[in-house]
């Protein structure tokens, strides 16, 4: 299913048994930004210990469970990403740029009290996952990701560690059976 996919922003990659980078193994990443130049996304199954609170203030008030930072990905982790699941009517609002479906980035740079009533939900991320032009199709391409629709909810669940499981769970056909593989196929 992953090569008749195409990446687009709200979709999401799922590292495939194959991808062995330690900033990826086992991670779905949901797409932001994805063009000619290249995509951009965060982890969605990397929650830190770094309570929100302690970094961005108020932010830690507004931030859906757990209240922590994510590990967004290895580009730029001194930065923060905060995606938003704006309220009917909350696209329009402050610092809020749509992205797929109600989602959107949330500049950090606002006021809190611009944002109240125009947000459902929010996670903030520590730094994002970054491709150059052409880079994330040839990872595709070998078998690195697996492209798959993505729910809101994926963003947002408080089960982080069961996500991999859970999105690829619900996919048709092959691409469900993964959900069975043993850890490490050596063993079995």
């Amino acid at each position: 299913m992953s090569d008749e996919v195409a990446p687009e922003p709200g979709m999401l990659l799922l590292a495939s048994p194959d991808l062995l980078d330690p900033n990826f193994v086992d991670t779905v990443v949901l797409l932001l930004d994805v063009s000619e130049d290249g995509a951009l996304g965060v982890v969605l199954n990397r929650p830190s210990v770094v309570p929100v609170g302690e970094v961005l203030g108020d932010w830690g008030d507004v931030v859906e469970e757990p209240e922590v930072l994510f590990q967004g990905g290895p580009v730029s982790t001194d930065g923060a990403l905060a995606v938003a699941e704006a309220l009917p009517g909350g696209q329009d609002a402050a610092g809020f740029q749509p992205v797929w479906e109600g989602l959107g980035l949330l500049d950090l740079d606002t006021p809190a009290e611009l944002v109240e009533g125009t947000v459902h939900r929010l996670r903030i991320f520590a730094g994002y996952a970054g491709w150059g032009a052409g880079q994330l199709q040839a990872e595709i391409a070998e078998g690195s990701w697996y492209v798959v629709p993505a729910d809101r909810d994926d963003v947002f669940t408080g089960d982080t560690g069961g996500l991999w499981r859970s999105v690829m769970r619900r996919q048709p056909g092959d691409l469900a059976l993964h959900v069975t593989r043993p850890a490490d196929p050596e063993m079995n």
